[in-house]
């Protein structure tokens, strides 16, 4: 008889135990999940940036000195546009896998594919000289790639291959999607807005940062 009873206590028990884990569990399932972190608000900290390799001079990111065989098929701000469409002067997909070079010495934040429309995409985070009015730092951004060679948090040198241009998984004839974004915020974001945001024109950018006069060729990028 008492071995019945203590059968029946635990049973009892568990019964209570399941109960009230159930009540637990409902009113967990009840609470508002957490947002996801909004990649707007994550930034370069100032010790990131304090370290990022300082960038003296800039080139283009396509084609050989001063982005020649290459030509600007959307450019910064037409139709709500938010950077420079590089094309290779043979236009339709004769530049696919061609070479896409950084345009200056700098770390990769971000390497990877953000989602629809924008294929692989590279951001590489530049220091700027004492006294530059856009600095402290600068981000450049590589997009609709094919191929990757980089990795985040790897530093680069101006002229280093980074990738490939590619189509953005079939989404575009093949280009490269090429931005200038001022501030410490590493967010893919959007190509086309209503305003600038944060960027500017990547060809006058380039011209001024370029650090040789315009009747002087820049060496061309390294082919490896």
């Amino acid at each position: 008889m008492q071995n019945w009873v203590r059968i029946f206590c635990v049973l009892l028990t568990l019964a209570l135990m399941a109960a009230v884990g159930g009540v637990i569990w409902q009113r967990v399932e009840r609470m508002p999940k957490p947002k996801p972190l909004d990649p707007a608000f994550i930034r370069l900290t100032p010790l990131e940036v304090m370290t990022l390799p300082l960038a003296t001079r800039f080139d283009m990111p396509m084609g050989s000195e001063h982005g020649a065989l290459t030509y600007n098929a959307r450019p910064y701000r037409v139709q709500r546009h938010l950077g420079d469409d590089l094309n290779g002067i043979g236009g339709g997909n004769s530049d696919l896998g061609d070479a896409v070079y950084a345009a200056g010495a700098g770390r990769v934040v971000y390497a990877g594919s953000p989602g629809p429309g924008w294929g692989k995409m590279i951001l590489i985070a530049h220091r700027l000289p004492d006294g530059d009015e856009l600095g402290p730092v600068v981000q450049t951004m590589y997009a609709h790639l094919e191929s990757i060679r980089v990795q985040s948090g790897q530093e680069v040198q101006r002229g280093q291959k980074i990738g490939a241009v590619g189509t953005a998984e079939g989404a575009y004839l093949a280009h490269l999607h090429f931005e200038i974004r001022l501030g410490p915020y590493i967010n893919p974001g959007q190509g086309y807005a209503d305003t600038p945001l944060n960027r500017v024109s990547p060809e006058l950018f380039i011209k001024a940062h370029c650090g040789a006069d315009a009747d002087i060729l820049n060496p061309a990028p390294r082919k490896d």
